[in-house]
């Protein structure tokens, strides 16, 4: 990807997901920010920003982090917010089996408490390997993690499905957690 859009890709998920007041944006109580608003206030901070640069932006960004209104008007984060929003996610059936990378650094505090949230307003899981060990690898070597959401569904756990196909829940407690054989 294009040095400047992974840049602004990177703005656009702090200002999105995290801190929109650092350039004075106002997100909806879904998480939904005006595309002009977001544009102007951009390029008042000195971003670059115009409607072609940030429709190539959410188009070419490889974990499709983004999501326009169906009228083009508004934005927002698909998920990963540390913000309190609500993305009218409805709960939905996951499958049997999903998946989390980390790395080993991780795996003691993963091993006690499961795997939390922190943050963010959801852990983040994957619908196969090859993505999570893409997220894994983001810290170091990835360790993937198997998740028995079908169980954790059946004990009452609730899942959503952000528009980018991660997976969403609020806490994956331990017994549900599957580690690598040679961990």
């Amino acid at each position: 990807m294009d040095p400047d859009l992974v840049r602004l890709s990177k703005f656009m998920s702090l200002v999105l997901r995290h801190k929109p007041q650092e350039i004075g944006l106002e997100l909806d109580a879904n998480g939904w920010a005006d595309v002009d608003e977001l544009i102007a206030r951009a390029n008042v901070r000195g971003v670059r920003l115009n409607r072609q640069i940030l429709q190539t932006v959410v188009e070419t960004n490889d974990k499709q982090r983004f999501a326009l209104s169906d009228d083009g008007t508004r934005i927002r984060a698909s998920q990963g917010h540390s913000i309190e929003v609500d993305l009218a996610l409805a709960p939905r059936q996951p499958p049997e089996i999903l998946f989390h990378g980390t790395t080993s650094r991780f795996l003691e505090s993963i091993r006690r408490q499961g795997l939390l949230r922190g943050k963010r307003q959801h852990v983040h899981l994957s619908p196969d390997e090859a993505t999570a060990t893409k997220v894994g690898q983001r810290h170091g070597k990835p360790v993937i993690l198997r998740i028995l959401a079908e169980q954790m569904h059946q004990a009452g756990r609730q899942f959503y499905l952000s528009a980018n196909g991660v997976w969403l829940t609020e806490h994956v407690p331990c017994q549900y957690l599957v580690f690598p054989a040679q961990i």
